[in-house]
């Protein structure tokens, strides 16, 4: 699954599953444009990357502001030359709560991140995918798709459960310009974005229930690792999956089946 002599630009990668993403695309080959939300984080892991040999261009944007995504593209433009593959990563989990206590704001501030910035990473991208073909991955996840098990999580679920739809239409718009569009749907992955999740009264919500044994089939209690979800991403940016667009791949050992 070489990358040599590609370029692929992934958001949100300063940590979890974006920087496992990062690293596994340097280290198959491609210089990486390494996108993170503060330019110390994109920094960090260009750093790592570089440590092992890798080819790094770390930049900063908010994904949900228009300007500053299209201005990171012309800046791939101009010093690179070139872009084969996009990894829409980028996210919050925002606040759940419960619905008649989740303020608008708080509702948009969500969808504008992993929705709108979904949209906005793959919109500037497309003048230069297009010249050669190339590759989008989406990172939504079990929430919204296969499970809603997670009360109060309303706008996560439904930001997540758009970038798959996004997804499925950009795959059949993009495919007669040879653009493959795909999306991964992890399950409970060790990453640091639930220390920025704000949970306010969800404890009463929904309908409770147990797993004596653990409610991923595959691991029981242990949950799966952002570099498991980079690998599935590797792959689908990969000419290993030239013919494979459209699709959702979940990664959630089993998870989504009975959460």
């Amino acid at each position: 699954m070489t990358l040599q002599g590609k370029v692929a630009l992934v958001t949100g990668a300063g940590s979890g599953i974006g920087r496992a993403t990062a690293v596994r695309l340097a280290q198959d080959g491609a210089t990486v444009v390494a996108l993170g939300h503060s330019q110390d984080s994109a920094d960090d892991v260009a750093e790592e990357i570089r440590r092992a040999g890798g080819q790094v261009l770390p930049v900063a944007a908010d994904v949900g502001d228009a300007d500053a995504v299209r201005a990171v593209y012309e800046r791939v433009e101009r010093e690179l030359g070139r872009l084969d593959a996009v990894v829409a990563n980028a996210g919050v989990n925002g606040v759940w709560a419960p619905l008649e206590e989740l303020e608008p704001q708080e509702w948009e501030s969500t969808l504008t991140t992993n929705l709108t910035g979904t949209f906005l990473t793959v919109r500037y991208a497309l003048p230069l995918l297009v010249r050669q073909g190339g590759a989008v991955v989406v990172v939504a996840s079990i929430n919204g798709t296969r499970t809603f098990s997670n009360s109060g999580a309303s706008a996560y679920a439904t930001s997540k459960a758009g970038q798959v739809a996004f997804a499925r239409m950009a795959a059949v718009e993009l495919g007669p310009r040879g653009v493959r569009v795909n999306s991964v749907c992890p399950g409970a992955i060790e990453t640091n974005i639930d220390e920025n999740t704000e949970q306010r009264n969800t404890e009463d919500l929904g309908v409770q229930a147990e797993y004596p044994e653990g409610q991923i089939p595959l691991t029981g209690d242990e949950s799966g690792s952002s570099q498991q979800v980079a690998d599935v991403i590797a792959f689908l940016v990969s000419d290993a999956a030239s013919h494979v667009s459209g699709t959702e791949v979940f990664v959630d050992g089993g998870q989504s089946l009975i959460a």
